[in-house]
């Protein structure tokens, strides 16, 4: 997310504290009931002072994508996950996001931004689908590194499978929120880590397959 040049530290710190407060508030009361007034109090900062920074809805929409995109990629591409080149690394990803309180609240942080403003006339459709390239790329590379160093089988499709995720993903969050329930969102990412376990290459005795229960009570 780039950040306007020649600001100082002073107008780069407010220029921060405004767009987190903005994100925040679009996460919880979506971007159609978030107005500048709001924005202005949660900030704490002059109407002067969030036109200067952000001259209208449209600029501070798009930035608060940027930010809501390189949180995703960033928690993903972390060490938290463990480069998500694993079975078990993906289990403790689904598990991570099964947890999450806002699930069944709000949904996905950048998902539910994307879901509300992507058939509207402001021009992020372009910054919303690099956003879940990227994400689908760090995906893809995990996998890929788990076909290649012979964890799954040759014909395992990188691509395809980290598409698999990311759509079981974002729709499943999308019924837990709807249904205020996270079944959907536990069952659809089991789903899909369990059929990419299919194409594990298994030893000789096998490997028994985990369900998400059994892998929390090992925990």
């Amino acid at each position: 997310m780039a950040t306007p040049q020649k600001l100082t530290v002073k107008g780069q710190a407010t220029r921060e504290r405004i767009l987190r407060s903005a994100a925040e508030l679009m996460y919880v009361k979506g971007v159609h009931g978030t107005n500048n007034e709001a924005v202005r109090r949660a900030a704490g900062v002059s109407g002067s002072q969030l036109n200067h920074y952000f001259p209208d809805k449209e600029s501070l929409v798009l930035a608060v994508v940027g930010m809501r995109a390189e949180q995703v990629l960033d928690l993903h591409a972390g060490e938290r996950f463990s480069g998500l080149d694993s079975i078990e690394a993906l289990r403790r990803w689904a598990g991570f996001f099964i947890a999450y309180e806002g699930a069944c609240q709000q949904g996905c942080t950048f998902g539910s931004l994307a879901g509300e403003i992507v058939k509207t006339d402001l021009v992020v459709r372009e910054q919303l689908a690099e956003g879940f390239g990227q994400w689908a790329d760090i995906f893809r590379a995990g996998l890929a590194r788990m076909r290649d160093s012979g964890v799954l089988r040759a014909e395992a499709d990188p691509g395809r499978l980290a598409h698999l995720l990311l759509a079981a993903f974002q729709g499943g969050m999308l019924l837990a929120q709807a249904t205020r329930e996270i079944t959907s969102l536990q069952d659809a990412l089991t789903a899909a880590i369990d059929y990419i376990e299919t194409f594990e290459v298994k030893s000789e005795s096998g490997r028994a397959r985990r369900d998400f229960g059994e892998h929390n009570t090992r925990k």
